[in-house]
């Protein structure tokens, strides 16, 4: 082992010692930095990628040396180092996006590239689209189109959002001790039109992420200025309307502001209509300094309000009592707002050390009407619950970040510290009737929720090695008063973690990548589970690891590839009687990541993603250790086109296999196949187009829970598939005009 990290140590010695070196930044036509541009010294064979600022150190032999600079955006150009020694930015124009243009950047998340090509071929028009951009990501949504959708990725049915972060702009979108369940995660408050950027890494290796990034993580980021101001309007089957406007209140070099707004209608496919109804506004403002600094501040606005028919048991569909888009308690539904300010700053002190600093406020409001059992509780008035919650969530964190150049290496150093505060008031669960009449008040209390952390992180880069060791420490604090309690106490509990991360990428090339990634990570417990029964495992961990490959085969085939293995500590399970997530035993789940994108000629491409998954509770008794609801087969692609003449369009489906529903697998959530299209056509400032969506009209079960439920007249209750139906055959139309 000595033997070995000396030859590292003389190797990295030996490849920092003589390169000259200066250092640049690479912008499009409005000024704007453009990260991951690769750039290749075609004397030395050094490959280098400007970082999210667009700054990068190019190293030379001499000032005749020629560089290839590329970026899968932007079109190719060469220069001398002559050339750019007078120079401080270059600009590069935009060309159609090829995958004969990307490059693998020397990064740990350099799978970003995959979702950075998927968005540019594909924009997402809805919230419900965002995610999905994730590759090996599905969604489902079963609470009529504004409760936050059901998740699926890496063999983990995360329900809401338990082991996936997600934030926008730096502001966590997750909500800890949430009234519906731990880790709820509700996007609809985004506007889609708005987003640029979308990174995503899977597992538990990354130092700057905490809570919830167990199977991963998700980041969301608003464009900082809009290229063009536009309308959008759209119409479609079942009374759906959407508005979209995006409009500049100041664009300049040194300062912009935009502002948004989007209204939504719809009654839905059920035979209850939904009356759905979303309002979204949001203005952003930036101002830069010529260092490279940047101030952002946002503010946006969300509120929705929709009835739902809820899940429905197969017996009742299958005697005919009611119709697949039929109803049980057909006054199920809710509403819920929030409010959001985030503010980020970036100052540079010198090109290789800056400061990211971030704060975000959110005022939010929850109600939720259920009914999972129908009248297995009560025989009379029915099982309906209602859950409610008015929270605060303030927040802040700043990180400093120093690069250090030797020779031709180099060393990335950053270290964060923050902190997350919750305020949860009237978190409460009511037993109800038809969202009138409060039966019974089953808990009411507030919650508060602390998280302090802090982070190392180090990139040591030299040759074709990079090795990124991290830790992490989070201190969490959960406090809880009982409103029900006749006597006041406010117990709490306290709970430090510690999560160390070590990766190591071996980069060949820019067109081939290896990796190995190891870490610790966990998601946090309710406050509830974790006062009441001053639970041991307050902040269960979890251990992963990937090994797997980006690899850029030929100019027209990109594919990647990860094995990987991921151990819980504590399992959360959805329980349908009384609409929570409770914590239950070990799992462990092993599987594989496949991934390819194929560009078939110009202006043509194909994408697939599958994941292979084995999940098990480790100390159950075999055929009874089966994980509920996780997907052991998933597969997503599609085929799209943006040719000539303003024609542009595609296909994309989804397939989820067969899984088990319960831990013996007596019961089975069945699988589907769905498949959408889209067609457009642009002309000058115009676009025109058609969404179809379940393009076969596919019968399918968008949602599926094993629940012990019982109907009116019933005398015994019944275990079996409550599903929710997915959506049949509809037709959206749109026209956008851009000015």
């Amino acid at each position: 082992m000595k033997q070995f990290y000396l030859i590292i140590l003389f190797e990295g010695i030996a490849l920092l010692s003589y390169a000259q070196s200066m250092n640049i930044r690479f912008i499009d036509s409005q000024g704007e930095p453009i990260p991951a541009v690769s750039v290749e010294n075609l004397h030395t064979g050094h490959h280098v990628h400007s970082n999210r600022e667009g700054k990068t150190t190019l190293y030379y032999h001499s000032v005749s040396d020629t560089l290839l600079v590329h970026h899968i955006s932007y079109d190719e150009e060469y220069y001398t180092i002559a050339e750019l020694q007078d120079l401080s930015e270059v600009v590069l124009l935009e060309k159609v996006r090829h995958i004969s243009a990307i490059t693998i950047p020397k990064e740990v998340k350099s799978i970003h590239v995959v979702a950075d090509f998927d968005l540019s071929r594909n924009p997402v028009n809805s919230s419900q689209e965002i995610l999905p951009v994730v590759p090996g990501l599905f969604i489902g949504q079963h609470g009529g189109g504004g409760k936050a959708e059901q998740i699926f990725l890496r063999g983990f049915d995360i329900d809401h959002g338990t082991d996936l972060s997600i934030s926008v702009d730096g502001m966590p979108v997750n909500m800890v001790s949430h009234a519906h369940g731990q880790g709820y995660s509700d996007l609809h408050f985004l506007i889609p039109e708005t987003v640029e950027e979308i990174g995503f890494g899977k597992g538990t290796y990354y130092a700057e992420k905490g809570n919830f990034a167990t199977a991963g993580y998700v980041d969301l980021y608003s464009a900082d200025k809009l290229r063009k101001e536009r309308i959008k309007v759209e119409i479609g089957d079942f009374n759906t309307i959407r508005t979209v406007g995006l409009f500049n209140l100041m664009s300049a070099h040194d300062q912009s502001a935009y502002a948004a707004a989007e209204v939504y209608l719809t009654d839905g496919w059920f035979i209850s209509p939904q009356n759905f109804s979303r309002v979204n506004l949001f203005a952003k403002s930036i101002v830069k300094d010529d260092d490279g600094g940047k101030l952002s501040l946002q503010a946006s606005y969300f509120r929705s309000k929709w009835d739902a028919s809820g899940q429905i048991p197969w017996r009742a569909v299958n005697d005919r009592t009611i119709g697949r888009f039929g109803a049980i308690d057909d006054t199920e539904g809710g509403e819920t707002s929030r409010v959001n300010v985030i503010a980020n700053v970036r100052k540079y002190f010198d090109d290789d050390t800056y400061v990211q600093s971030k704060a975000f406020f959110t005022h939010y409001n929850f109600e939720l009407y259920s009914n999972f059992t129908f009248f297995l509780r009560d025989s009379v008035n029915g099982d309906q619950i209602k859950q409610q919650e008015s929270r605060n969530m303030l927040g802040a964190e700043s990180v400093l970040k120093r690069r250090y150049i030797i020779g031709k290496g180099s060393v990335n150093l950053s270290g964060g510290a923050g902190f997350r505060y919750d305020n949860i008031n009237d978190n409460a669960l009511f037993y109800t009737k038809d969202r009138k009449e409060v039966l019974d008040t089953v808990q009411l209390g507030n919650i508060d929720e602390t998280n302090v952390y802090g982070f190392l992180n180090a990139e040591v880069n030299f040759g074709k090695w990079l090795v990124n060791p991290a830790v992490r420490v989070d201190y969490f604090k959960f406090s809880y008063q009982d409103q029900l309690s006749s006597i006041y106490s406010s117990p709490s509990n306290k709970r430090v973690f510690v999560s160390p991360k070590l990766n190591v990428i071996f980069q060949q090339s820019d067109q081939l990548q290896l990796f190995l990634k190891t870490g610790v990570g966990f998601h946090s417990n309710d406050t509830r589970v974790v006062v009441a029964e001053q639970a041991k495992k307050i902040l269960p961990a979890a251990y992963g690891a990937d090994l797997g490959t980006l690899w850029k085969t030929t100019d027209k085939l990109f594919v990647n590839l990860a094995f990987w293995t991921l151990y819980l500590e504590q399992e959360f399970v959805y329980v349908g009687d009384e609409g929570v997530v409770e914590p239950s035993g070990e799992t462990v789940r092993t599987g594989i990541d496949i991934g390819a994108r194929y560009e078939v000629t110009n202006g043509l491409f194909l994408n697939n993603d599958i994941t292979i998954t084995k999940a098990r509770s480790i100390k159950a008794a075999e055929g009874e250790d089966y994980v509920p609801l996780a997907p052991l087969f998933t597969n997503t692609g599609g085929i799209t086109y943006n040719g000539i003449r303003g024609i542009s369009g595609g296909l994309r489906y989804r397939w989820l296999g067969d899984r088990p529903a319960n831990e013996d697998n007596s019961i089975e959530a069945s699988g589907y196949f769905v498949m959408d299209m889209n067609l457009n056509y642009s002309f000058k400032h115009w676009t025109t187009g058609i969404e179809v969506y379940n393009l076969l009209n596919t019968s399918w079960e968008e949602t599926q829970f094993a629940t012990e439920s019982r109907l009116k007249g019933e005398a015994n209750s019944v275990e079996e598939i409550h599903f929710t139906p997915g959506a049949p055959f509809f037709i959206k139309g749109q026209v956008t005009v851009k000015f």
